[in-house]
């Protein structure tokens, strides 16, 4: 299995057409449909539909190409970290949760730009559960994730700083006029959770009781698309304060109480090879928060 026959076939996928992605490519359409009849031999699965008039992936074919474009990712990672020349180039991959704790590595971007230019930065918002999976793969060099979380087989360090949880809700409703919201007033809501295991459990210890059970109506890895659920009135979203700005919307941040706080880290793992650029931007992490070396 080549990468070259692997970006022919996303490029099919991206285009819905392999006449376009022909002419994206510059290669033939012939060679095309040849290079994807081989990788159909090759997996022993059919990719495609045939006999339609766009391009429709099989079962197969949709597992195929979520599994392809890590595979095209990490290589194009890889070789971006090692055609360097001299001076430190390449590119690092941080897999972040939403929080305001992130201001320390967005820091952190900032004076490692300024030492090594060449260097770029790529951040995925995302969850711990995808934090881990991805790290695991090679497709993140590091994870910025809440407290509490699995870290026996990462390096870690505490970043700084900690924000608190409560509810996101509309202003209009009887909540949104509240100074804080309590395990009480949370009984008779729907409510949207965040979909991290660990999140879940510090909220269940907040609650105090196993009867004290919330009627979970949705969950969320990005508070913005919990936000607009909130706005439709599916429910209140409980979450971390100073990600969602709340001025000039109908939405309003209610703390929990007693305060509940949050706590993040930023993670890497204990094995493998770490490239030039990841090795320099922990540098910088560690200049700026020397307690931590």
């Amino acid at each position: 299995m080549e990468l070259r026959v692997l970006r022919y076939f996303l490029a099919v996928v991206d285009e819905q057409n392999i006449s376009h992605a022909a002419e994206k490519l510059y290669v033939s359409q012939p060679t095309i449909s040849r290079q994807l009849r081989e990788l159909e031999d090759e997996l022993g699965v059919t990719l495609f539909e045939r006999g339609s008039r766009t391009i429709d992936l099989t079962t197969a074919g949709e597992y195929f190409v979520n599994q392809a474009r890590q595979i095209v990712a990490l290589a194009d990672k890889t070789v971006a970290n090692v055609q360097r020349t001299q001076e430190i180039s390449g590119s690092i991959v941080i897999g972040s949760a939403e929080a305001p704790m992130m201001a320390t590595v967005a820091a952190a971007i900032g004076r490692l730009r300024e030492n090594a230019p060449k260097v770029s930065a790529n951040i995925y918002s995302t969850d711990a559960n995808d934090v881990h999976m991805r790290m695991k793969t090679g497709l993140f060099d590091f994870g910025v994730v809440m407290e509490p979380t699995g870290k026996s087989d990462y390096h870690f360090i505490n970043l700084p700083g900690t924000t608190g949880w409560g509810v996101l809700v509309r202003r209009d409703s009887p909540l949104g006029r509240r100074a804080s919201v309590t395990v009480k007033d949370l009984r008779d809501q729907q409510v949207i959770t965040p979909q991290q295991h660990g999140s879940i459990d510090i909220l269940t210890d907040w609650l105090g009781s196993s009867e004290n059970r919330l009627d979970i109506v949705a969950t969320y890895n990005l508070l913005y698309n919990a936000s607009i659920m909130v706005t439709a009135g599916v429910g209140i979203a409980l979450c971390l304060d100073g990600i969602i700005n709340t001025a000039n919307t109908d939405l309003r941040f209610v703390p929990l109480a007693p305060r509940l706080e949050g706590h993040a880290s930023l993670i890497w793992p204990k094995t493998g090879q770490m490239s030039p650029a990841a090795v320099a931007f922990l540098e910088v992490m560690q200049e700026i928060l020397p307690n931590n070396e």
